[in-house]
């Protein structure tokens, strides 16, 4: 767990505010990794369903750092189709997506991209 984090603000190009915390604390900080968090909503017409999740968990598995899902008080891994579905996210749930590891702002720009998209459907 990181002892402190400083939280920066910006201004994604779609003109949403967002935030990348990075971390200080020494081991992860010497490794590089920071972390992003955004909130997104889910837009599609059937919600947040298998073939979304499967999409979910393949983009996420072409980046080194790992991905976390939030709703409510419920976190699960990006990782697992099923953690994913656990969630049970209809259409215009808000989800807090939080990526910590070296390519995290990478992987979080991939993951705005696939929501804005409505995952291909």
């Amino acid at each position: 767990m990181p002892l402190l984090q400083e939280r920066e603000e910006g201004v994604h190009p779609c003109g949403r505010a967002v935030g990348i915390q990075h971390s200080t604390d020494r081991k992860e900080a010497d490794l590089g990794w920071m972390e992003v968090v955004r909130n997104l909503r889910i837009q599609n017409d059937l919600g947040l369903h298998a073939r979304c999740a499967a999409r979910i968990v393949a983009l996420a598995g072409q980046f080194r750092s790992k991905l976390y899902f939030k709703k409510d008080e419920h976190e699960v891994e990006g990782s697992s189709i099923l953690s994913l579905l656990t969630l049970a996210c209809p259409k215009g749930t808000e989800v807090q997506l939080r990526a910590v590891g070296e390519d995290a702002d990478l992987l979080m720009e991939a993951m705005t991209h696939l929501f804005e998209q409505r995952f291909g459907e």
